[in-house]
């Protein structure tokens, strides 16, 4: 008999027991299974609209699976992942997790749901639709080999902490105003991502005109991939600089940084639906390593 347990408020030991079952994840498939605004919930935990679920089996220390919502500005995040030992399962460990995990959005009030999933088969997509859930976004991850021979000819200079996080704010938000993840953001959840290891204000390259912050391109560095991989995480132009060249410029900008480190790998991830980003990216030569595919669905609240 599989046991569920459903936490609001993550321990030390949760989070470790939780971290175990990811690792497991991580290195079978070479792609860490948490979106980091999912990974910050869980490690902080407790936040209203967080909510983990761990499955465990009879005969196992581990758990066998876990899933994750997390409420986001207009939406909510669903994370579901199973150990590699266990995957042939999926289609009674699937069901059970992602009806618990969605009974709670509808006890929450319900709304508008993102399924991600690193790769989706025919399995996941049944799933889905056991629960009205239709294809949504696929993101892409594409990569190319460092260093780029290409110059960017663009002035930048590191993020300043303590300084630059209002006007890097506005600029986030109006660039992403209508994005589900990216937009939205307030200080709390700039300065989360602050405290992680992998920070990096070197690598957090700003491009003013004027005085006025007009783009952006923030690095980030994957240590423990093999080899190391430098990803250009969030890169962004202000709305009234757009039509200036300035997305190409400081996506090189963001390569040479990386290069210059010493590493040989640069990634990032782009909606597919993103034409215009997706041929700029090929034309510096990115190819696609996988894809990622949101299902998604819009759940009423229980009193509904």
């Amino acid at each position: 008999m599989r046991r569920l347990e459903i936490k609001r408020q993550m321990s030390p030991t949760d989070i470790e027991v939780v971290s175990g079952l990811l690792g497991a994840v991580e290195r079978a498939d070479g792609h860490r299974p948490l979106a980091d605004h999912t990974w910050l919930d869980l490690v902080q935990g407790g936040r209203a609209g967080f909510a983990g679920l761990v499955a465990f089996e009879p005969g196992h220390e581990h758990p066998v699976a876990y899933a994750q919502v997390s409420r986001g500005n207009d939406s909510w995040g669903l994370e579901l992942v199973v150990h590699p030992h266990h995957r042939y399962e999926m289609t009674s460990i699937g069901p059970e997790l992602m009806g618990a995990a969605l009974d709670i959005v509808r006890s929450e009030g319900g709304g508008h749901v993102h399924w991600w999933v690193f790769e989706p088969t025919q399995v996941h997509g049944d799933l889905a639709t056991q629960f009205d859930l239709h294809p949504g976004r696929l993101l892409q991850h594409m990569r190319r080999p460092l260093p780029i021979d290409t110059r960017s000819g663009i002035a930048t200079r590191p993020f300043l902490v303590g300084h630059d996080e209002e006007a890097w704010l506005r600029v986030n938000n109006r660039a992403f105003h209508e994005h589900p993840e990216q937009g939205g953001w307030d200080l709390p959840t700039l300065q989360a991502r602050q405290q992680e290891p992998w920070f990096d204000p070197a690598g957090f390259l700003l491009h003013e005109v004027d005085g006025r912050l007009a783009a952006f391109c923030w690095t980030k560095v994957h240590d423990d991939a093999h080899p190391p991989l430098g990803e250009i995480y969030v890169i962004a132009v202000d709305p009234d600089f757009r039509g200036r060249g300035l997305g190409r410029a400081l996506t090189v900008a963001g390569l040479e940084h990386l290069g210059g480190r010493g590493l040989t790998v640069g990634g990032l991830y782009v909606d597919t639906d993103n034409e215009a980003a997706v041929a700029l990216y090929r034309d510096l030569g990115f190819v696609t390593e996988h894809v990622d595919r949101a299902f998604v669905g819009d759940l009423a609240g229980a009193a509904s």
